[in-house]
């Protein structure tokens, strides 16, 4: 189906229908119950989940299959957001010609920054971009927001105001990012029994879009070019021993990867109109690593995967705090309430970083392949057939 092994196109179902019923499996508790806390079924943060799967995504296509690993990706997630916003401010507010300009403009830089940074290899490769992506933060937080040619407004963030151009703008239409009328804001809520559940129109744009970047990645993972990514990663020496030159396959990679980038950043203004230099600081190009090695590079499911894992600690573990607590913890006596709180503070609220870290440590430790590497042990255990666990010890299986 679409070009893809029936595994893959089984994927790509599964990915589309979790995507799709997301606000129903991201709210198993009811509305007032005291699990509530746990439920992410909310527009803001569904959206959240799907934007930086894209940027996941893309980043494993040049980390999981050629190995290099870039410190600056998130240089591209903010050019994305600037280009959008910038278009709302000349254009309009419909979304499409932002996300396409966050697109091109990203994959404009990422063509740049690449063709120097290629020129090395490991962590001189890494250090290289880690240094591009603070030159650009730089530029954005303080050069170019100088008030002779303002493009990026600094520390303040750049957002649209009443007086900008915005030159197919239409009274008629929302006067916010909206798809050719439908805003992104629009949320339909369907109340039945104790739960709530939020439809918005947003989230599914992005929904929409992460699965048909999902299926280009397939797509790319198992092509030609795909597999010369991979052998780039294997041994690249003994390639260019070959006299076959690898630094158009890896630009390529460079490019596509820093191109989802912008699109994530596109999508991020879409949602929100503003656009500021803190998506691009060395911090959101470490959380896009920690999101890939933790759900598994080099899987295609894996990042996306990651990028969920660490968006529901950040904001569902940051919300806990001591009121929440107490709540929870309200039966014991006063004084091993206060002793038990004292010892879960740490590691919620401000503190989630910490619970993050250890999670991190764990699976690194015991699942080197990530979350994916989990699932498959698992599924595994439950595919073994009971003969197997009934064979007797002394008892081997011939040679096949």
């Amino acid at each position: 189906m679409f070009g893809m092994s029936q595994k893959d196109a089984t994927m790509l179902l599964i990915v589309a229908v979790l995507a799709m019923l997301a606000p129903f499996l991201l709210n198993p508790f009811p509305t007032g119950s005291a699990m509530a806390q746990f439920n992410a079924g909310y527009p803001d943060l569904m959206q959240r989940f799907v934007i930086y799967g894209i940027f996941a995504i893309g980043f494993n296509i040049l980390f999981g299959l050629t190995g290099y690993l870039s410190f600056g990706h998130a240089a591209f997630l903010g050019i994305g957001s600037y280009s959008a916003v910038w278009m709302f401010k000349l254009l309009s507010y419909n979304v499409v010609p932002g996300i396409v300009l966050s697109v091109i403009v990203s994959g404009i830089f990422a063509l740049a920054i690449g063709y120097v940074s290629l020129r090395r290899s490991g962590i001189y490769f890494s250090i290289l971009t880690l240094a591009f992506a603070q030159m650009m933060f730089a530029l954005a937080y303080s050069v170019l927001s100088n008030p002779k040619f303002n493009l990026t407004n600094g520390e303040t963030g750049l957002q649209v105001y009443a007086d900008d151009v915005q030159i197919f703008h239409n009274d008629a239409l929302p006067n916010l990012p909206h798809l050719f009328g439908l805003s992104m804001r629009s949320t339909y809520t369907l109340e039945t029994g104790g739960w709530s559940f939020d439809f918005n129109a947003g989230y599914y744009l992005c929904a929409a879009i992460m699965v048909a970047v999902f299926y280009l990645s397939i797509r790319i993972f198992r092509s030609p070019f795909g597999l010369m990514l991979r052998a780039v990663k294997s041994n690249q020496q003994r390639m260019n021993y070959t006299g076959l030159n690898t630094r158009p396959y890896t630009l390529a990679a460079f490019v596509i990867s820093g191109m989802y980038a912008g699109l994530a950043g596109g999508l991020l203004a879409s949602m929100d109109p503003l656009a500021g230099a803190e998506r691009m600081q060395w911090t959101a190009s470490g959380e896009v690593v920690l999101m890939t090695i933790l759900g598994g590079a080099g899987t295609l499911i894996g990042p996306v995967l990651g990028a969920g894992f660490i968006k529901y600690f950040e904001n569902i573990f940051s919300k806990i705090d001591e009121s929440v607590l107490h709540t929870w913890f309200g039966f014991l006596p006063d004084g091993l309430e206060n002793a038990v709180i004292w010892v879960v503070e740490h590691f919620v609220g401000s503190g989630w970083h910490l619970t993050l870290g250890l999670l991190f440590m764990l699976i690194v430790t015991f699942l080197p392949g990530g979350l994916v590497e989990g699932g498959q042990r698992i599924a595994r255990r439950f595919r073994r057939k009971p003969s197997d666990d009934n064979a007797p010890s002394g008892t081997t299986k011939p040679a096949e």
